[in-house]
């Protein structure tokens, strides 16, 4: 159990996490607290909006709809992986769930079945809704993964919990099938990884990062693991020109991503081309692979 955090200090450790974070009007007091209690807080709820557009989804989960009056969540997160603020305490997104499956996550032993709906989520759990239509079909940009990753691990890092607070809306109320697109098994692995210190979370006490492999290394056809560390840096710089990815094959995407890298810090014309230079490279500082 813990203390709700406070509008200020969600911004702060998001960003710390290196989240790119917006704000949405007046989110800071946005909340349905009047309606039912706010805290004590247990764990970490992602869904997916059955929406797709970012200004739209952002406007429906600030705003909620006839019957269900937003905020619909705390963050939206994009696709492109940054998090728009919705709302700052008690949220309409857990609904009814299982009591038992409250009861694993406080105690963060293994999750039971969700098989009844008598205790009321909205008090418990911070929510993040992510921007997918839930069609099996729709893509989940590597960007938008990451971010969920570094989203809950921040919390959890906050509260001193471990990826077993993380869960997703159906493993909590029964006939809820999001997020669909990714097992939270495999996204609490992730969260794991990064409170181990092998994320973006800094705690790493000597990080190795890939050597500068020459300008003539980035050309079409080339693949490698160091393309995809070097994709995911970008994207955490808040560079990332993604539709989907990254992935280990060099591609124009990679390109036009290093190139707003470049321009980031401060690099213009033919400097700016996307092709890696040394001292870019260093900057970037891209996690060692091993590949």
């Amino acid at each position: 159990m813990a203390t709700p955090l406070s509008a200020s200090k969600m911004v702060q450790i998001l960003r710390a996490e290196g989240l790119t974070v917006h704000e949405v009007r007046s989110w800071r007091t946005h909340n349905r607290n009047a309606k039912g209690p706010w805290g004590p807080v247990n764990g970490v709820m992602i869904h997916h909006t059955v929406t797709s557009g970012t200004t739209a989804s952002v406007n429906i989960c600030y705003d909620g709809y006839s019957g269900l009056p937003g905020p619909l969540c705390h963050g939206v997160i994009d696709k492109r992986g940054h998090v728009h603020l919705v709302g700052n305490g008690r949220a309409n997104h857990a609904g009814l769930g299982d009591g038992d499956v409250l009861r694993a996550v406080i105690g963060e032993t293994a999750l039971p079945a969700d098989n009844e709906a008598d205790t009321d989520g909205n008090r418990h759990f911070y929510g993040f809704e992510c921007i997918n239509l839930g069609d099996g079909r729709d893509p989940w940009p590597e960007a938008q993964k990451e971010a969920v990753e570094k989203a809950a691990a921040a919390i959890c890092r906050h509260h001193g919990w471990t990826e077993r607070s993380v869960i997703g809306h159906l493993e909590w109320q029964p006939g809820k099938v999001d997020p669909r697109g990714f097992t939270m098994s495999s996204m609490r692995k992730r969260i794991a990884e990064r409170l181990r210190g092998q994320g973006g979370g800094g705690q790493d006490p000597a990080p190795a990062y890939e050597p500068f492999p020459g300008s003539g290394w980035f050309r079409v056809g080339r693949r490698s693991p160091v393309i995809t560390a070097m994709g995911r840096r970008l994207v955490a710089e808040g560079c990332g020109r993604y539709e989907e990815g990254p992935g280990p094959e060099w591609t124009e995407a990679d390109r036009r991503s290093y190139s707003a890298w470049q321009r980031k810090l401060g690099y213009r014309g033919q400097d700016a081309d996307g092709i890696p230079g040394r001292t870019s490279w260093d900057r970037l500082k891209v996690p060692a692979t091993g590949g």
